[in-house]
């Protein structure tokens, strides 16, 4: 597998700040898809369901072809996750690397139920971490380093640093939440994962995830006080 490319930071935080600001029925506990930014999320069109039916099948009869599709379509959630879980780009590379080669050895296990395929690759991930980090508690351990790209919209250089202190702010809030909250912080704006995907991958029923992101959202906008949404 070749190395993943870096994550885009910008529309994830741009998701978030969205959800704190009360944009969304229920502070954000509709699909995160804030028109215009350029976020990826997994609720895909019916005919990109058909698409990557077909491609999973494929890969299921041994076309590595069609899995270097799937690879293509799904290595930057993995890998966004992996990174701020490890917060180190080599390792994160490996690891994302790890996930794809342990998912083409293991897709006859997946079966098709009309879903995507994102939570399946998310999960290995997530068993992967657990293997090499101490702790399977979830962390959230973006660098600031690594949000520079989020600055990539700001034209005029004092717009550029508040905005980038405005986003460490946020970072620096997330990394105070619980693990649950987090990790479901980071699967819904993150990774754009749908409710149901995310409660797949955390193991838990739609509406805990959607009661964990609303108290998720409640302890940051109070971590946030006076900051503008």
């Amino acid at each position: 597998m070749t190395s993943a490319v870096p994550p885009s930071w910008r529309s994830a935080l741009d998701a978030i700040w969205a959800a704190l600001a009360g944009e969304g029925a229920g502070l954000g506990l509709t699909d995160p898809s804030p028109q215009g930014s350029g976020h990826r999320r997994f609720e895909r069109e019916p005919e990109q369901h058909v698409r990557i039916a077909a491609l999973v099948q494929l890969a299921q009869g041994g076309d590595k072809e069609a899995f270097a599709q799937l690879y293509d379509l799904y290595v930057d959630t993995v890998f966004r996750y992996v990174l701020v879980r490890v917060a180190n780009r080599a390792l994160a590379e490996d690891l994302t690397s790890e996930t794809f080669m342990r998912a083409m050895r293991r897709i006859d296990s997946f079966t098709w139920q009309g879903k995507d395929i994102a939570a399946w690759f998310v999960t290995i991930a997530r068993n992967l971490i657990a293997d090499h980090v101490k702790s399977a508690r979830f962390r959230f351990e973006v660098a600031t380093a690594d949000m520079r790209d989020a600055d990539e919209r700001v034209d005029a250089p004092d717009t550029e640093v508040l905005t980038r202190l405005r986003d460490e702010r946020l970072v620096s809030a997330i990394k105070q939440l619980g693990p649950d909250q987090a990790e479901c912080i980071t699967l819904r704006f993150l990774q754009g994962l749908s409710l149901a995907d995310t409660a797949r991958v955390l193991g838990k029923s739609e509406g805990a995830v959607k009661q964990l992101q609303l108290r998720a959202t409640r302890a940051l906008r109070k971590s946030l006080e006076g900051v503008e949404l």
